[in-house]
C-alpha cells in the first residue's frame, strides 16, 4: 500500500554512521571485525568442516572462491547498512586480533515499516562449549537495543541444532513457532524454528 503515514518507517542509521557503529566490537577475550578479503583462508578452513555447516544453508566449502563470495556478500550488506558479519577472533596478548574462531552478526536489518534484525553466528568445533557466544551475545543484543535502535531481534534455527537453541534461550529469546518447509537448500526443503526477543525501550505507541 502507499506509504501515507508520516511515521510508518522508523529512522535508519545513516550509512556512514552505520559503518562507524559496526567497525568492531570487543569483549574481554574476543575481538570482532568486519569480514574482509584477508579472512578468506581462515573462512575457507572454517566452512570446510561439515560440523560447522550441518545446520546451515551451505555445503562444506571446497574452494577459496566460496569464502570470497561470503566476504563479498558481507561487505555489500554492510555498505548498504542492511546488516553486518564479523569475524570472531581471540585477543592476542597485545590486544590485537588473534586466532579465527568463527563469525557472527546481523543477516538482515529492516527499518522500512519495521525495526528488526536477524542475528546469526557460527563457531569452529574446537571452541564449542567454551563460552564464546555467551560472552559475545550480550554485546550483539546491546548494539541492537542501543545504537541500532531495533525493537525486535530474531533468529532462525534448523530443528536439531540444540546448541543454538540453548544459547538463544539463555539470552532472552523465546521460541515463537515452527515455519514448516520454510527454506530450500542441499536439495530439499527444511523446517525452521523462529526465536524472537522484543528489545525494551525502542517501542512506540500502538496503532491500527
Amino acid at each position: 500500500m502507499p506509504d501515507t503515514l508520516h511515521d510508518s518507517s522508523p529512522p535508519q542509521p545513516r550509512e556512514e554512521y552505520f559503518l562507524e557503529l559496526t567497525a568492531g566490537l570487543e569483549t574481554s577475550r574476543f575481538r570482532l571485525t568486519p569480514l574482509e578479503t584477508r579472512d578468506a583462508p581462515a573462512l575457507l578452513t572454517h566452512f570446510k568442516d561439515p560440523r560447522v555447516t550441518e545446520f546451515m544453508d551451505i555445503d562444506p566449502f571446497t574452494r577459496t572462491e566460496e569464502a570470497e563470495d561470503v566476504i563479498g556478500w558481507a561487505e555489500s550488506l554492510r555498505a548498504a547498512a542492511q546488516g553486518v558479519r564479523w569475524a570472531i577472533r581471540e585477543k592476542g596478548r597485545d590486544g590485537e586480533a588473534g586466532n579465527f574462531l568463527g563469525t557472527c552478526g546481523f543477516n538482515t536489518l529492516l527499518y522500512e515499516r519495521a525495526r528488526r534484525g536477524e542475528v546469526a553466528y557460527d563457531l569452529s568445533p574446537a571452541h564449542w562449549g567454551k563460552g564464546v557466544m555467551a560472552e559475545i551475545m550480550p554485546q550483539l543484543i546491546a548494539l541492537a537495543a542501543g545504537p541500532l535502535a531495533l525493537r525486535r531481534l530474531e533468529a532462525m534455527v534448523t530443528p536439531g541444532n540444540i546448541r543454538s537453541i540453548r544459547l538463544l534461550e539463555r539470552h532472552g529469546f523465546e521460541k515463537e513457532g515452527l515455519l514448516r518447509q520454510h527454506a530450500y537448500w542441499k536439495g530439499r526443503f527444511w523446517d525452521q524454528l523462529i526465536f524472537g526477543q522484543v528489545l525494551e525501550g525502542n517501542g512506540s505507541g500502538g496503532g491500527t
